[in-house]
């Protein structure tokens, strides 16, 4: 791998300084099931209803996620930094094994959705632009799923926080 440019790690730094939710993106399909965390996920139009996910084109995830053509973005919550930390690679366990638990619902979708994530976003690829080592998918979501009863989950510095609802005292 070449090194990297002070340009590079200036900007690699300016980003690690911009908050971002973190989710996991999840596929099904003719080339299996896969997923992977991600902080790059920003809406573009409600009209259709179109967000778009940005996925390192060196990931074994990118491939799959074309060619399955489906995915589900899960938003997730402050209690899921773990599954945060397995869908990221930081832990050995197999992607088979992370799908077996039971947290996942492969029953509803043709994806797998994590049942208590914060938002569930379902939809398929409906086109993706190369812009240097990463693939701009743009998915047209066809189902929403919101749960209002947690605190999100960001990215800041290099670590995850939790983000909560203020806490209001009164003297």
């Amino acid at each position: 791998m070449a090194e990297i440019t002070d340009q590079q790690r200036q900007f690699r730094t300016a980003m690690a300084h911009l908050s971002a939710a973190v989710n996991v993106v999840t596929t099904n399909g003719p080339s299996g099931k896969a997923g992977i965390t991600v902080s790059a996920v920003c809406s573009v139009t409600d009209s259709p209803p179109t967000v778009l996910v940005c996925v390192n084109q060196s990931s074994y995830t990118h491939d799959i996620f074309k060619r399955n053509g489906r995915v589900c973005i899960n938003v997730l919550g402050a209690e899921h930094e773990e599954l945060a930390m397995h869908f990221a690679g930081a832990t050995k366990i197999p992607m088979e094994e992370r799908f077996g638990w039971d947290v996942w619902d492969h029953e509803s979708e043709d994806v797998p959705i994590l049942r208590d994530a914060l938002v569930a976003l379902v939809g398929r690829i409906t086109g993706h632009t190369l812009r240097g080592s990463h693939s701009v998918m743009f998915v047209e979501v066809m189902r929403t799923v919101v749960r209002e009863s947690t605190d999100g989950l960001v990215y800041f510095k290099r670590q995850f926080h939790r983000l909560g609802e203020p806490t209001v005292t009164t003297v």
